[in-house]
């Protein structure tokens, strides 16, 4: 690009390179008297020392003309401009700067700490812009103080207050929010500054959409050393607890090295009393999955931590997570005629479960919000007011299992049906056939059979209703008939499950109720209608969490108060029906235990981890930054590159452009001292 000048009146100050000029052409046209008495000689010496004076003065001439002509552009203050030398030259800018204060910025760099490292860069790019300019931090709390703009010494006290948060934004929303303060405040030279470790998993810059009023620098800061081990995430098979059973918490550790680990302990603790251990070895790079077996001992709410060892990274080597194991299991049999001798045998000698029956022409709709299952025994008509109600119970989460009657109206069946979005019941079929296909990996078979023999007895039917599936039917497949008809199978109905039987509940259909499969097909309904909890939320995310749905919300005031009681906050409420939403707004930033409450009674168990996105450290480098950059077309955007400079000076020559003031004054210098050298040593 063409070079410019601050002050170019000096450039007349490049007349003077006419005097040296002046001065060598008077000395050429002095003559001297020289006697000699051989002139042949004198001829020879006069040439000789005229052609060696010619050189050297002219030489010297030289270094004068580029001396006075380095002088002039100096003090015309000369720079070359760049792509955003238009930056500086607006009366007043807007400085936007970001800095990524998320776990992965507490690794080292050779300044110290990357987020140390991010806010002395912060304040070098205060410095590179004038007094009057104003300026914006932003960090990944998106806090409230920091949504307005400032002038440089505010800016530089709020940067004193920036500390490392669990809380994570994307590049993308980061940039989308200085945009929406820029547009705001209508400022039209506007500069935008991310510094950050430009994690993989965050930096979208697909996702950003170009914007020719802003300007702004991508400042990337970089660990020396990049080691973590972490523990990924936990779960469990079972979906349903019960006291004294035996089950297997699933964990996932993660490495995120280029070392191997050996005899790595993890600890498993229950309520504080630690109740299993294990150790593995990880290369580098890889992942493991541990199974830590544990039998229940106690019910209510289970609060369980799973730790490991690992340094610098320390966050992610906790994980919290809850589990409810309830003392009793709800169930409802709503009864066409008789009570079932069948269910009744089951449920009410099993200490694990609580067993009402109910004539279908006395049910208390209100007391349906009570029960984790709700069965349906042999009816033969469903009337409008019972599938309005049944459709509640299941936007609750709630169960049903359905055991038609002899002599059901299908049109009544298949509204209910239809409200819930599932599979229904056609014609009645009679035919001599047998269950011949077990799903095996079921919820509901998984843990009851080891194998299945060929020669297995298996239920008998003689009768039984076709199960058809609409278009799109999600129907799982638990029981086949010898044809491929379905015996039984279960579905998500609205936000609960629905368990459809082909027979009624009777021997004369099937023997299915006298049959070994009736009590662990039966018993494990009654178990999976618990639902599949979640046992842990992420902190600094805005979570929906649902909790018990017999609770009424009124006036009530729900919180949420850690088990150690140093921390409580008054969540957001919604309710729907009998459940109740609690929205935790990213109030809760911690990791640890929680609980929601009301009037100091226990509601349900929380548990928050940090986000494990932050424990993979996979970063790019600047010039894959560069790169995604120049793809994305966001020409006024520039990544810097390292520099002995501070970044004062290079945002200083990216904004103003490149100065050669300094350039030129050195120049002058070196012109001058080669004259010096010129006329002393060249004789």
């Amino acid at each position: 690009m063409p070079m410019e000048f601050v002050n170019p009146l000096f450039l007349y100050g490049l007349a003077a390179i006419a005097i040296p000029i002046v001065i060598h052409l008077f000395n050429f046209r002095r003559f001297r008297k020289v006697y000699f008495t051989n002139v042949r000689f004198l001829e020879e010496l006069q040439q000789k020392t005229q052609k060696q004076s010619q050189i050297r003065h002219l030489l010297a001439l030289l270094m004068r003309i580029l001396a006075i002509a380095s002088l002039a552009l100096a003090f015309a203050q000369p720079y070359i401009p760049t792509s955003d030398a238009s930056m500086k030259q607006q009366a007043r800018n807007a400085v936007s700067i970001y800095i990524d204060n998320s776990f992965s910025m507490g690794l080292t760099s050779s300044q110290g700490a990357l987020l140390d490292e991010a806010l002395g860069k912060a304040r070098e790019v205060a410095m590179a812009y004038g007094t009057t300019d104003v300026f914006q931090l932003l960090t990944n709390d998106f806090q409230g103080v920091h949504q307005r703009f400032v002038n440089r010494q505010e800016f530089l006290q709020l940067l004193d207050e920036v500390e490392i948060s669990p809380a994570r934004k994307m590049i993308s929303e980061v940039m989308h929010r200085q945009a929406d303060l820029f547009h705001e405040n209508r400022y039209e030279s506007r500069i935008a500054c991310l510094i950050s470790d430009f994690q993989k998993n965050i930096t979208d810059v697909d996702q950003i959409k170009p914007d020719t009023t802003i300007n702004g620098f991508l400042i990337p800061v970089e660990a020396i050393e990049k080691s973590n081990l972490y523990i990924d995430s936990a779960w469990f098979d079972a979906p349903a607890f019960r006291l004294g059973q035996l089950i297997k918490l699933n964990v996932k550790i993660k490495s995120a090295s280029d070392q191997d680990f050996e005899k790595v302990p993890v600890k498993l603790t229950i309520n504080g009393q630690q109740r299993a251990i294990t150790s593995f070895d990880l290369n580098a790079g890889k992942e493991i999955e541990l199974e830590l077996p544990f039998t229940i001992y106690e019910s209510g709410i289970q609060y369980g931590t799973l730790e490991i060892t690992d340094f610098p990274i320390t966050y992610d080597d906790l994980l919290y997570f809850t589990f409810d194991v309830k003392e009793l299991i709800p169930i409802l049999a709503i009864n066409a005629d008789e009570e079932s001798l069948y269910l009744n045998s089951l449920f009410q000698n099993d200490s694990s479960f609580f067993f009402q029956n109910e004539a279908e022409n006395r049910l208390d709709y209100s007391s349906f919000s009570r029960y984790n299952l709700i069965i349906l025994n042999g009816l033969n008509k469903i009337s409008s007011g019972l599938t309005i109600e049944l459709n509640k119970f299941a936007e609750t989460g709630g169960s049903i299992a359905i055991f038609p009657g002899e002599e059901a109206d299908l049109d009544s069946y298949r509204q209910l049906f239809i409200s819930l979005n599932t599979s229904f019941l056609a014609d009645k079929i009679t035919s001599d056939t047998r269950v011949a296909g077990i799903n095996t990996l079921s919820s509901i078979y998984d843990d009851v059979f080891e194998s299945v023999q060929e020669n297995i007895d298996l239920p008998k039917v003689t009768s039984y209703y076709l199960i058809r599936r609409p278009t799109g039917s999600m129907m799982e497949n638990q029981l086949d008939l010898l044809n491929g008809d379905i015996f039984m199978g279960s579905e998500p109905a609205v936000n609960g499950m629905l368990y459809l039987f082909a027979v009624p509940l009777n021997h004369e259909w099937s023997n299915f109720v006298k049959h070994a499969m009736f009590v662990p097909t039966l018993y494990k309904i009654g178990l999976l209608s618990q639902g599949a909890s979640v046992i842990y939320h992420t902190a600094g995310e805005n979570e929906r969490i649902t909790i018990n749905k017999s609770q009424s919300v009124g006036d009530q005031i729900f919180k949420i108060r850690s088990t150690n009681k140093d921390f409580e906050v008054i969540p957001e409420i919604r309710s729907l029906f009998s459940q109740t939403e609690i929205f935790t707004q990213n109030q809760i930033k911690e990791a640890g235990h929680y609980k929601v409450v009301y009037n100091d009674e226990t509601l349900a168990g929380l548990a928050f981890n940090y986000n494990r996105k932050e424990s993979d450290l996979d970063f790019y480098s600047r010039a894959d930054l560069a790169k995604m950059v120049t793809d994305r077309g966001l020409t006024h955007f520039q990544v810097i590159k390292p520099t002995d400079k501070s970044l004062t000076e290079v945002i200083d020559e990216l904004s103003a452009g490149i100065k050669l003031t300094k350039l030129f004054i050195s120049l002058a210098l070196a012109f001058l001292l080669g004259e010096i050298l010129l006329l002393r040593f060249l004789k």
